[in-house]
Order: C-alpha cells, then sequence, then structure tokens
C-alpha cells in the first residue's frame, strides 16, 4: 500500500513569530512563510506574533494543537541562546514525539551557510496531536532555508518515497 499521494493537498498552516520587537510591518520572516505556503498552494489558518514568554508561547500553540483545523504549526524565532529565547522549553514538552531529523537536516543544511555558526541553532520539529510543529530561528535567510530545504517537500503528499501529509489530522 502507497503512503504517497499522487495529488497535492493543501494544508492548513498556522504561523508564529516569537519576538519581543517586530510587529506586522517589521515581521519578514513570517510574512517570507506565509507567502511560501500559500504560493505552495497550502492554506493560511492563523498568523500571530507573540513576545518570548514560554506560557503565551504554550498557550497559543496548544489551542492549535487542539484544533481540528491546524494541521502544521510553522514557528520562527525564539530559538536562540539568549535569556528571551524560550522556543524550545515552550513548545518542546508539548510534543507527542520529537522529529530530531528536522533540527539535525536544518543544521546540516545551515552548515554550507554560515559554517560552525550553525551550532548555535535550536531548530527543533515535533508531532502534537497529529499536528506537525516546526521552530526555526527567526531571521528571514533560515525560514527560507526551513522551507526550501525541507518543509516544501515534506508537506507535500506527492514527495517520495514519505513525507509528514499522512501523519496530520484530517489529511
Amino acid at each position: 500500500m502507497s503512503h504517497v499521494a499522487s495529488a497535492f493537498v493543501p494544508l492548513n498552516i498556522a504561523v508564529l513569530t516569537v519576538s519581543d520587537t517586530r510587529n506586522e510591518d517589521t515581521d519578514s520572516s513570517g510574512k517570507y512563510l506565509v507567502n511560501a505556503l500559500t504560493e505552495a498552494g497550502h492554506q493560511l489558518v492563523e498568523k500571530a506574533i507573540v513576545k518570548d514568554d514560554k506560557y503565551q508561547l504554550r498557550a497559543l500553540v496548544s489551542r492549535w494543537i487542539a484544533s481540528t483545523e491546524v494541521q502544521v504549526v510553522l514557528i520562527t524565532g525564539g530559538t536562540g541562546f539568549t535569556g528571551r529565547d524560550t522556543t524550545p522549553e515552550a513548545i518542546s514538552p508539548l510534543f507527542d514525539s520529537h522529529i530530531d531529523g528536522f533540527g539535525e537536516l536544518f543544521r546540516h543544511i545551515t552548515y554550507q551557510e554560515l559554517g560552525t555558526s550553525t551550532v548555535q541553532s535550536r531548530a527543533l520539529g515535533g508531532l502534537a496531536n497529529r499536528t506537525a510543529i516546526f521552530c526555526m530561528p527567526g531571521s528571514t535567510g533560515a525560514c527560507r532555508t526551513g522551507w526550501t530545504g525541507i518543509l516544501a517537500e515534506q508537506l507535500d503528499a506527492r514527495h517520495k518515497p514519505c513525507n509528514f501529509v499522512q501523519h496530520l489530522v484530517n489529511a
């Protein structure tokens, strides 16, 4: 039995920017992700900007995980090492299972661009209640790397030999 669809399956995706300084006018990373996912044929369910507060992050992402409308959550920002960067600590406890390969592959691809500075990336992914969650650094370049290098294919049901679509709620 094939786990790969022969047709594109549009997914419902929420985008979250984690930042203490960005707003809708200055959020280039969130805008990039919205444009990339809609150009690929997916649907934007909701876009939000939340201050880097792990409880606010958990509350919003938990709501999206509980919703049958959201199949994927893309998060940009809050993955560094400053005292305010709490995205990994906020989000990883919500995972039913970690997608270790996302962070590993993200760092591998980024190594080609940044060299050993990629060791400071805390990009991560996981599944929670049949919702895929991917956390990327806050730069637009990092979001472009995550989307073009990994997510565009893994969120496409036609990608062989496997992709995440079969694991998502209502997909």
